[in-house]
């Protein structure tokens, strides 16, 4: 919106993979009948004391540490006090004025108008907290067995007490592609670590994205609006495009914003208000007088950064020193820890790391991403191995085929779930799919098609270069695509020029 900046700030809460809730033994397994999960102290039963569990900060600790951030030796739990339907403390467990893990950073990267754009997103702080229980509806009760409680709603305790960690930016994002991009730097950053599964349909990773617009130019920030609970990057996309361009032609139409938070409608995709916006006094913190002060001294913070595994910004560096990729491709195969390893088993594959791994990169990022994107498949649970794709990658190398003929042998062995190591050479050969690279036999399909294609070869010779494309097509297809393109090229111009 030309002479309008937009200022996106986002509260991140990721559920945090730890087997038991974060005051209690309960388990935090998903999918369980509802309330089957849910201790006396989820429930805030009278007499029960909430105990921490030392996972859920070890976690912390380990996003602190790969984020840069400065660990707390000492932080407190607050009471969060207010009214909501499934907490039935009346409070929430968190974190206020001081969390465990503050400050700190994480670098993006996003595909601009004008090629690939880098920035570092700062971070305010990430607190450990409790999470609420959830509201089954209607819809909800019906899929559970409960028909006879039609128009009524249950309250599911399942999930109330399960650990979080509310990871908190500064609002420096100016555009719904940066907020997503960084998004899924952090989700990723989060399963690379595995304090999180990052499942965002489970509600594993949600965002909270604080949306405001200013006058280009103007120093104080605008009034913002929060979206709770975006569980989709495209939809967190689409659902800050729409805030923004509301809250611009609402200033335009002579109206005020105000501050609140609002829900996104996917099937409307608009934004629809939910509840006022409170502001910190509004919450009535102070002290949890169960839980003494966090405690983090200075070997467990040591022995949390000896298992942590090579994060993704120094394997980033490893790749753009070591290959010789760009940064673009650097950040992109280091999205997903199984992405990063995935590459670099292919690699390792290779004759020639160092020459090949653009290839390499080219086909992981290509190909067999928009394949597992099509058919909802984790890198995971790719059907072609890092050993069947190395092979497939030296067999272009050494000419057995084209590119377009080692999409076909990709293809076949995805599609057809391929087991054997050297599944590219079995359909190669079964297929006839060799490439023909024997100079004489090119020699002679390249002289009939000169001699069949006067008036291109005539056309070229008077400088139209287009009839030399054509000229290549003619023989490709008198080879069936077979010969090698660069072969025919090469001798057409010859014989051409000559």
């Amino acid at each position: 919106m030309k002479g309008w900046e937009v200022v996106i700030g986002l509260e991140t809460h990721v559920q945090l993979a730890t087997r038991s809730k974060i005051f209690s033994g309960a388990s935090t397994a998903f999918g369980a009948p509802p309330n089957t999960q849910a201790s006396p102290v989820d429930l805030a039963l009278p007499g029960v004391l909430p105990v921490m569990n030392a996972a859920a900060l070890e976690c912390a600790v380990r996003l602190g540490l790969a984020v840069g951030a400065h660990i707390a030796p000492r932080s407190v739990f607050a009471r969060k006090n207010y009214f909501y339907p499934d907490s039935p403390k009346g409070y929430q467990i968190s974190q206020y004025e001081i969390p465990v893990v503050q400050g700190g950073s994480l670098p993006i990267v996003w595909q601009g108008d004008q090629g690939p754009r880098e920035k570092t997103i700062n971070l305010t702080r990430a607190h450990l907290e409790e999470d609420a229980g959830k509201s089954l509806h209607e819809d909800a009760m019906r899929t559970l067995g409960g028909a006879a409680l039609a128009g009524m709603s249950g309250i599911d305790l399942n999930r109330a007490g399960t650990p979080l960690l509310e990871i908190v930016t500064e609002p420096e994002m100016r555009s719904s592609a940066e907020a997503v991009a960084y998004a899924k730097a952090l989700h990723g950053l989060v399963t690379w670590l595995g304090i999180c599964d990052g499942n965002m349909q489970e509600g594993s990773f949600r965002v909270d994205a604080n949306v405001s617009v200013r006058p280009v130019g103007q120093a104080e920030f605008g009034t913002r609006c929060e979206i709770k609970n975006l569980n989709s990057f495209r939809f967190m996309e689409r659902a800050i495009e729409f805030e923004v361009r509301r809250q611009i032609e609402l200033i335009e139409d002579g109206g005020r914003v105000i501050q609140e938070t609002r829900l996104y409608d996917p099937d409307r995709d608009e934004t629809r208000p939910m509840r006022s916006k409170e502001d910190a006094h509004d919450y009535r913190y102070f002290p949890d007088p169960d839980l003494p002060p966090l405690v983090v001294d200075a070997a467990l913070i040591e022995r949390v950064r000896a298992s942590m595994p090579e994060l993704p910004g120094a394997m980033r560096e490893r790749l753009i020193r070591d290959l010789g990729l760009s940064p673009y491709d650097a950040v992109t195969l280091t999205a997903t820890r199984s992405m990063a390893r995935f590459f670099e088993d292919t690699v390792a594959a290779l004759p020639d790391r160092a020459s090949q791994a653009k290839t390499a990169a080219n086909w992981v990022m290509g190909d067999l991403a928009a394949q597992l994107n099509r058919e909802s498949l984790s890198i995971d649970d790719c059907p072609v191995s890092p050993a069947q794709l190395a092979l497939l990658i030296r067999r272009i190398a050494d000419g057995t085929v084209s590119g377009k003929m080692a999409r076909e042998v990709f293809q076949a062995i995805f599609d057809e779930r391929r087991s054997e190591p050297d599944a590219a050479d079995l359909i190669i050969e079964a297929r006839g799919l060799k490439q023909i690279s024997d100079t004489g036999e090119l020699d002679r399909i390249v002289d009939e098609v000169l001699a069949a294609n006067a008036k291109s070869v005539e056309e070229f010779r008077a400088g139209k270069e287009k009839a030399f494309n054509s000229l290549v097509g003619q023989a490709m297809k008198a080879t069936r695509g077979k010969a090698n393109p660069q072969q025919v090229n090469d001798l057409l111009r010859r014989k051409l020029t000559s």
